[in-house]
């Protein structure tokens, strides 16, 4: 005998009302409870491309847009709002609809994803970063589903595309910088290695000392985590150091933010009395005084070329595997 909707219910633990509006596509539904609900029309098995053509009743198909960290360390990083802008631009002009997913983990992320595939609700997926910890991808590619991530992927994939900057050789040419203006304690201030991008930046930072004959200090090396308070935490202790470092180079705006910040509120002068280079954006950039120097990150470039490498991908047509995007150092007020 067929599962019924009734089953839907005895399983997941929720009214038939609730099944019924899961079915419907309705929003006025937890999201703990659609997942519930879902995953019991699965196992019941229960008419699952009936299941996909309700989903999609209102002629609209879907992306998935993934940070891959929680709302708790993205939150005051201006790089993940701006480019879901743009994501979600492209998106609209595609007729497409987009999902954002955040997750407590990587194995939540996954199991929500297979979820969401298995269900027919998506056609594709954009992640926002790229964790070095590629298991994820892995799994993914198992599916023929196209993901395009925004960042540096070390693995091989079928269905599992890159659009980056070229992070590595960029920090070294912003270290090199200082280097070249005769700085020889330079710090860096940097986020956590778990994502691709940061060891990058990091590694260009340690690459450019190295090749320069300069040892690296650990004290001047510091990790400014993900918010805004534990990146002000990191600052502080790096402008409180005697003797204060010669220049920082910042791996990311909201690092660079923090160090404008500390250094106002112990009224060490930028640049006269410390250098500072990094990775900006175009509205901090129009913020800070004096504008630092560095490399703007093309926030809206990354946005526009993963969504328009995710559709193209959805439309069956060829593609690189990988698209590097340019980048320009530009040498403002806040060097010497």
């Amino acid at each position: 005998m067929s599962p019924t909707i009734y089953d839907i219910a005895r399983i997941a633990n929720v009214s038939k009302s609730t099944v019924s509006r899961v079915l419907n596509n309705q929003t006025n539904i937890s999201d703990e409870a659609r997942e519930r609900v879902l995953k019991a029309i699965e196992e019941l098995d229960y008419q699952p491309n009936k299941l996909a053509r309700a989903l999609t009743s209102s002629g609209f198909d879907a992306i998935m847009v993934i940070s891959s960290r929680s709302t708790k360390t993205t939150s005051g990083n201006p790089f993940f709002s701006d480019v879901l802008h743009a994501i979600t631009a492209k998106a609209e002009s595609e007729g497409f609809d987009v999902i954002l997913q955040t997750s407590k983990n990587s194995e939540e992320d996954l199991q929500k994803c297979l979820s969401k595939i298995k269900q027919k609700m998506i056609k594709g997926i954009i992640m926002l970063s790229s964790p070095v910890n590629e298991h994820f991808f892995v799994e993914l590619d198992k599916y023929n589903i196209p993901v395009v991530v925004i960042g540096r992927l070390k693995g091989q994939y079928q269905h599992i595309f890159s659009v980056d900057t070229d992070n590595f050789n960029d920090s070294i040419t912003l270290t090199q910088t200082l280097i070249d203006k005769g700085f020889t304690r330079i710090a860096c201030l940097h986020a956590p290695l778990d994502y691709h991008v940061s060891r990058d930046r990091l590694e260009g930072f340690t690459t450019a000392l190295e090749r320069n004959g300069l040892a690296l200090d650990p004290s001047l090396v510091m990790d400014g985590g993900y918010t805004q308070h534990s990146a002000l935490a990191a600052a502080e202790i790096l402008l409180t150091q005697t003797p204060l470092p010669e220049a920082i180079f910042a791996t990311d705006s909201l690092k660079l933010m923090s160090l404008y910040r500390v250094a106002a509120r112990l009224n060490i002068a930028i640049p006269q009395s410390l250098a500072v280079i990094g990775y900006s954006d175009a509205v901090l950039s129009f913020m800070l005084t004096p504008p630092p120097s560095g490399i703007e990150v093309p926030i809206k470039a990354l946005g526009d070329t993963s969504s328009a490498l995710l559709f193209e991908r959805i439309a069956r047509q060829p593609t690189p595997q990988s698209i590097l995007i340019a980048t320009e150092n530009v040498i403002t007020g806040s060097l010497p």
